[in-house]
């Protein structure tokens, strides 16, 4: 639970620095508010991330059955889920305010909600493949090491995994930030009104943040 808390922490951190900026605090309905979210989502996350395990420990469910479920399966699509979940709680703000979006040329032509929305939910999306592929693609190359009997001792195999989940998740960073382009795009149809009466651009820009 504390390693769950510790790593979710670090996550919402990351991404409250890394967001696109437009909603200042001052304009928050509520600041305290998003301060209570942010903690709220990652003990949430924490806990559902935890919970199976402790579950498991708790009521000594220790068939091969349970074992393969709670340690080799869950925990990826847990990861991926609780991660993409914390990104667009504390990113809140931008899909409940908006964030500015400009033309071609770097004018700022309003605030849009629906834009905030879009860069929120490609930013949770991206969170959530990165870490759920990191979680989950170490333990399939560590099934083929172990089938194949490439390393034997326990204390070999905690080094290969370790070293395994560090290559995977340098391997995706890249990847997971490059899913969507750093500048998004958005057409003027799917603006709020009160942009469209401010521009003829065609196509749109917004910062999408990591």
């Amino acid at each position: 639970l504390f390693l769950q808390f510790a790593f979710h922490s670090y996550t919402t951190g990351f991404t409250l620095l890394n967001g696109n900026g437009t909603p200042k605090v001052e304009d928050y309905p509520h600041p305290q508010g998003q301060i209570v979210y942010g903690l709220g989502a990652i003990s949430y996350a924490a806990c559902v991330g935890a919970l199976p395990l402790i579950f498991m420990n708790r009521y000594a469910l220790k068939s091969p059955l349970t074992e393969l479920v709670v340690k080799k399966l869950l925990p990826a699509p847990l990861l991926g889920l609780t991660s993409a979940f914390t990104a667009a709680v504390v990113r809140s703000p931008e899909f409940e305010l908006g964030i500015e979006v400009m033309d071609r040329n770097g004018k700022v032509v309003g605030v849009s909600r629906i834009a905030g929305e879009k860069a929120v939910r490609e930013t949770a999306l991206s969170r959530g493949v990165l870490f759920g592929t990191t979680c989950f693609l170490p333990e399939v190359l560590m099934y083929f090491v172990q089938r194949a009997k490439l390393v034997k001792t326990p204390h070999a195999l905690a080094s290969v995994r370790m070293i395994l989940i560090a290559q995977v998740f340098a391997g995706m960073v890249p990847v997971s930030f490059s899913m969507f382009p750093q500048c998004g795009k958005i057409t003027r149809a799917e603006l709020e009104p009160e942009i469209l009466s401010s521009t003829e651009e065609t196509e749109l820009f917004y910062n999408r943040g990591i």
